[in-house]
C-alpha cells in the first residue's frame, strides 16, 4: 500500500476511536450523572417509525436543526450511548428538552412517546422529562438511547441535554428545571392574575384612573402569553402555527397596553398613538385568527414590533423620572431596570443569535410586582395623608364658617326682630289712617255739617262704627301671630250676634275649615271688614228677620256667603245711589275675589265671593 493508503486508513481509525470516545461515556460512579451532550442527527419524513440507516451527522447538545437543515418541517432522529456498570442498580433518566413533541427507545423499548407527534403537535417541550430506567431494559455495558423529535423549521426545533445516572441525584435536576423551566411560569400567571384583578377592581371603583384599567389589561394579555409555557395540549387549535400566531399576538397586545399604563401612570395621554398601537394590536390577533399559516411563520415581525414597543415605553418611563422625579417614580423605574436586561438576553435567544433552552423574563415578574405595589402604595399614601390634612382643614374651615354663621345669624335675628316691630307698627298705622282714620273723618265731618241737625241716635250709631272699627284694628293687630282664621272671627261672631240677636235678626253662622288657616294681618283685616260693612247694611237697611253667614274653606279656596231674608233692592241702582257696594266689591277684590250680588226687591240679598287661600300677586 502507498503512503497514502496508509495515511487514510490511520485517519480513519483515528475518526472512529474519537467518535467511540465521545459517544459512549461511561459511568464509572454509583453517584455520578453525566449530561449527554455529543450525539448524531439524522433528518426524516414526518411518517417516520424506525431511525434511518444513514444520514447521520454528530451534534453537540443542546442542538436546533433550523440552522443545520433549514426549511426542514418533520422528524429529526437523535442517538446518544453511554456506558453503564455492571452492578444491575437503576439510572435515572432527564431529558430536559425537546421541540416540540418526541418519542424515546432506551436499547429499542420504547420508554415514552407524546399523543401527537404530527400536526397538531404536543406541546411536551415546556417542561423536562424524568425517567427511572432498570432491568431489563438497561444493559450492562453499551446502551444506546433513540429520541424521535419532531417539529416545525419556523419555532427553533431541536433537543436539549440529557443526563443519566444516579437516580437521586438526576430527579434533583429534574425538579430544579422543571421549577426553573415550568414553576416559575406558573407562579408568574398566578401573580399577575392577582395582581391584575386588584387592579381592575381598583379600575372599577375609581374610573377617572384609567393606569388601573390599562394595567389590569396589560396582565390579562400577559396571562395569555404565559399559557404558551404551562399548557401542555394543542388543543383548540388544529396546528402549532394557529398558537405561535396568537401567542404573539399577546405578547404584542400586552407591551402596548404596558405601555398606556405607563403614559397614563404619569399623566400622559397620546390618544391619536395609542389608537393606533390598539388598533395594530388588533389586526395581528386578526391575522393570527383567520390566517395562522402567515402569522405563525412570521411571527418574528410581531416579536420585534412588541420588543420596541415594550423597550420605549420603559424606557421612556425612565427617562421621565429623571426628568421629572418622584418617589413612587423611582420605585417602579428600578424594578423595571432588571427585567429591562433580562428581555433582552430571552429576545437574543429567541434570535438565536444566543443558545438556550429557557426564557427568563418570568423570573423577573415579581420585581415588577414588588414596584407597582410600592407605587400603588404610595399613591394611597399621599391620598391618605392629603385626606386627613383636607379633614384638619376643613374642620377649622367649619368652625370659622359656624362663628361667622352665628355671628350673622344673630345679627339677622335682631334685625328681624326690628322689622318685626317696625312692621307692626307700620301696620297699625296704615290700619288706624286707612280704617279707623277714615271713618272718624267722616264722622267729624257729618257731626260739623251746620246744615245738618244731628240727632242724639245718630251720632251714637256714628260713634259706635267707629268702635266696631277700632275692634276690628285692635283684634287683628292683637292676633297677628295667630295662626288660626277661626279664632280671628269669634270676637267679630260674638258681638254682631248680640247686636243682630237686640234687632230681632236671628243670625246663624257656620264656619268650616278655618281652624288652621292663616290668610295674614292684612288679609284678615280685609275680611273682617268686608264682613262688618254686609252685617252693618243688613242691620240698618234690609228690615230682615233672619241673616246666615257662611265661611269655608276647602280645596286651597275660601267662599265667604252672606244671606238674608230683608226687602232686598236692585243691585245697579243700589251701586249708584250710595258707595256700600263698591266699596264691598273693593275689599273682595283686594282679596283676590269677584263679588257676587244677588238681590230683588221682596227676595232678600245674597252676597258671596270665592278667593284664593294663597295672597295674589
Amino acid at each position: 500500500m502507498s503512503l497514502r493508503a496508509w495515511l487514510a486508513v490511520l485517519f480513519l481509525l483515528c475518526t472512529c476511536f474519537a467518535r467511540s470516545a465521545i459517544a459512549e461515556q461511561p459511568l464509572t460512579d454509583d453517584a455520578a450523572t453525566i449530561d449527554l451532550r455529543s450525539a448524531e442527527a439524522a433528518p426524516a419524513g414526518w411518517d417516520s417509525q424506525t431511525p434511518p440507516a444513514a444520514g447521520w451527522v454528530p451534534v453537540t447538545l443542546m442542538d436546533f436543526w433550523d440552522s443545520r437543515w433549514p426549511h426542514h418541517d418533520g422528524v429529526v432522529w437523535y442517538r446518544l450511548r453511554w456506558n453503564q456498570p455492571g452492578n444491575g442498580k437503576p439510572v435515572g433518566l432527564l431529558v430536559d428538552y425537546a421541540s416540540m413533541a418526541y418519542a424515546l427507545y432506551v436499547n429499542g423499548s420504547l420508554i415514552y412517546r407524546d399523543p401527537q407527534l404530527v400536526e397538531p403537535l404536543s406541546r411536551s417541550w415546556i417542561r423536562p422529562h424524568y425517567f427511572l430506567l432498570d432491568q431489563p431494559v438497561l444493559r450492562s455495558g453499551s446502551n444506546e438511547l433513540m429520541i424521535r423529535v419532531s417539529g416545525l423549521s419556523a419555532y427553533q426545533p431541536g433537543l436539549g441535554t440529557v443526563t443519566v445516572g444516579n437516580p437521586e441525584r438526576v430527579l434533583a435536576l429534574a425538579r430544579r428545571s422543571e421549577f426553573v423551566r415550568y414553576g416559575i411560569h406558573w407562579f408568574d400567571e398566578c401573580v399577575g392574575a392577582v395582581f391584575g384583578g386588584l387592579f381592575f377592581i381598583l379600575w372599577l371603583l375609581r374610573r377617572q384612573d384609567s393606569y388601573y384599567g390599562w394595567y389590569a389589561l396589560s396582565t390579562l394579555f400577559s396571562s395569555l402569553y404565559t399559557l404558551n409555557f404551562i399548557v401542555s395540549s394543542p388543543w383548540p387549535f388544529d396546528s402549532s402555527d394557529a398558537w405561535q400566531g396568537l401567542n404573539v399576538a399577546w405578547w404584542f397586545a400586552a407591551s402596548v397596553t404596558f405601555g398606556i399604563f405607563l403614559l397614563r401612570y404619569v399623566g400622559v395621554q397620546w390618544r391619536r398613538f395609542e389608537r393606533g398601537m390598539l388598533v395594530l394590536a388588533a389586526s395581528l390577533l386578526v391575522l393570527a385568527l383567520f390566517f395562522p399559516r402567515v402569522a405563525g411563520p412570521y411571527r418574528d415581525v410581531g416579536v420585534l414590533l412588541g420588543a420596541l414597543t415594550y423597550y420605549a415605553a420603559m424606557l421612556g418611563f425612565i427617562g421621565y423620572t429623571l426628568w421629572r422625579p418622584r418617589a413612587d417614580y423611582y420605585a417602579l423605574a428600578a424594578s423595571l431596570l432588571i427585567p429591562i436586561a433580562v428581555s433582552v438576553r430571552d429576545l437574543l435567544l429567541y434570535l438565536s443569535i444566543i443558545h438556550g433552552d429557557n426564557m427568563w423574563m418570568a423570573a423577573t415578574s415579581p420585581l415588577t410586582i414588588m414596584g407597582m405595589g410600592f407605587a400603588l402604595a404610595y399613591r394611597f399614601a399621599v391620598a391618605m395623608r392629603r385626606a386627613e390634612n383636607y379633614g384638619v382643614e376643613l374642620e377649622r374651615e367649619v368652625g370659622a364658617a359656624t362663628r361667622a354663621l352665628t355671628e350673622t345669624m344673630g345679627r339677622e335675628h335682631g334685625l328681624a326682630l326690628n322689622n318685626a316691630r317696625i312692621t307692626e307698627r307700620l301696620n297699625l298705622v296704615r290700619d288706624l289712617h286707612d280704617g279707623f282714620g277714615g271713618s272718624l273723618l267722616g264722622a267729624i265731618g257729618t257731626l260739623e255739617d251746620p246744615r245738618r241737625r244731628q240727632e242724639p241716635a245718630q251720632v251714637v250709631a256714628v260713634l259706635k262704627e267707629l268702635r266696631d272699627d277700632l275692634r276690628l284694628v285692635i283684634d287683628t293687630t292683637t292676633h297677628e301671630q295667630d295662626t288660626h282664621l277661626g279664632g280671628q272671627i269669634a270676637p267679630l261672631r260674638h258681638r254682631w250676634s248680640q247686636r243682630l240677636e237686640a234687632a230681632d235678626i236671628d243670625s246663624r253662622w257656620s264656619v268650616e275649615g278655618v281652624d288652621q288657616l292663616n290668610l295674614g294681618a292684612m288679609r284678615v283685616l280685609e275680611l273682617l271688614r268686608f264682613l262688618q260693612e254686609a252685617l252693618t247694611n243688613v242691620l240698618k237697611h234690609s228690615r230682615a228677620s233672619q241673616v246666615h253667614v257662611r265661611i269655608h274653606c276647602e280645596d286651597d279656596k275660601l267662599s265667604v256667603d252672606v244671606r238674608d231674608d230683608g226687602l232686598g233692592f236692585v243691585p245697579n241702582a243700589a251701586e249708584t245711589r250710595g258707595a256700600g257696594l263698591p266699596s264691598l266689591r273693593a275689599r273682595a277684590t283686594r282679596l283676590g275675589a269677584s263679588l257676587c250680588v244677588a238681590s230683588s226687591p221682596g227676595d232678600g240679598t245674597h252676597l258671596s265671593f270665592i278667593a284664593p287661600i294663597a295672597p295674589q300677586p
